[in-house]
């Protein structure tokens, strides 16, 4: 049964801005703190309830000079921005089983700016993504669970994935559709059965959606009809290849008068715009479509858009060769 409608105002609706994080995908997380700062006081003003600052990566396996201090977020690089963060909006970091050190790297909550550790895992790392979240709980954090790739997934084996995190100390649970192959009817049939489990087991359910297919945005309002209540989006829906819901579009629908667009598109027009015009690429395009109704991982459309190609009939049968 839907969960309000195009006019309720949803109290338990929470809205999580990913920009640096899955933004800092598309140019290796060299933001500028003057970028941070303003994409920070933006989501404040705009009625933002969580920023997501980066990833907390290994740096014993990623080069710190080959990437912006956002791929690591320590947190004296987080409190040079927020300081003591004297404002409602809470602070995130996404810790990716098997590409950080998160006994080592995370101290207790009350010692770090971070409030929120969402931990990204594939299904057939549930082992550890399970032992992370115990580990992140006891330190005092909230915690999340991204489980990723779900499109590719067997419908009885997130069932069981889900009866694992329902029974875990994790707070919420995210829809994540990372390859953008899913439809509406697809997203509400997921939403359903995620808050079955959340039901039982007195989780939040989140949704994270790309735009290979023009459907993040369709997408997610639909996830929060049926009643999934953490919403990504990104400013500028910059993300990964197609990128994500937009900010502006879902602040701008939101009916909480909370929420307000206008500091985000403030933040675009001062400094969206200068990302994409030296060079930086992300969006819905062509190539991006064509992973999407393939449901296959974006990195070939990466490749394909960073060789200037433009032969999409042949991209097409490439990616049939590639399954």
């Amino acid at each position: 049964m839907s969960k309000g409608n195009l006019l309720s105002v949803r109290h338990d609706v929470r809205v999580l801005d990913a920009t640096l994080r899955d933004g800092g995908l598309c140019n290796d997380f060299f933001f500028t703190d003057e970028f941070v700062k303003n994409l920070y006081k933006a989501n404040i003003k705009a009625g933002v309830d969580y920023m997501e600052f980066g990833y907390k990566a290994s740096k014993e396996i990623f080069p710190t000079d080959k990437f912006g201090k956002w791929k690591f977020c320590d947190d004296d690089d987080i409190r040079a921005i927020v300081g003591e963060n004297d404002s409602p909006m809470k602070i995130a970091v996404m810790a990716d089983v098997g590409r950080c050190d998160y006994k080592n790297d995370f101290r207790p909550k009350n010692e770090s700016p971070v409030d929120l550790v969402r931990v990204a895992t594939y299904v057939n790392a549930l082992p550890t993504a399970v032992d992370m979240i115990e580990h992140f709980n006891k330190l005092g954090y909230e915690t999340a669970i991204n489980i990723m790739a779900i499109s590719k997934e067997k419908t009885e084996d997130l069932k069981a994935a889900l009866e694992v995190f329902g029974e875990s100390p994790v707070d919420t649970i995210y829809i994540v559709d990372s390859y953008g192959a899913y439809y509406p009817e697809q997203i509400r049939r997921t939403s359903q059965m995620y808050l079955e489990y959340a039901e039982k087991y007195g989780k939040n359910v989140g949704v994270h959606a790309h735009d290979n297919q023009s459907l993040a945005f369709a997408n997610t309002i639909d996830a929060l009809q049926e009643g999934v209540s953490y919403l990504d989006a990104t400013a500028m829906g910059m993300g990964r290849g197609a990128g994500n819901c937009r900010s502006e579009l879902l602040i701008g629908f939101l009916k909480n008068p909370k929420y307000k667009p206008e500091p985000i598109l403030d933040h675009i027009e001062n400094y969206m715009i200068r990302l994409k015009d030296e060079g930086v690429q992300w969006g819905f395009d062509i190539p991006y479509i064509i992973t999407g109704q393939r449901n296959s991982h974006p990195r070939t459309a990466i490749a394909f858009q960073k060789a200037h190609r433009k032969d999409y009939r042949n991209f097409r049968y490439e990616l049939y060769d590639l399954e």
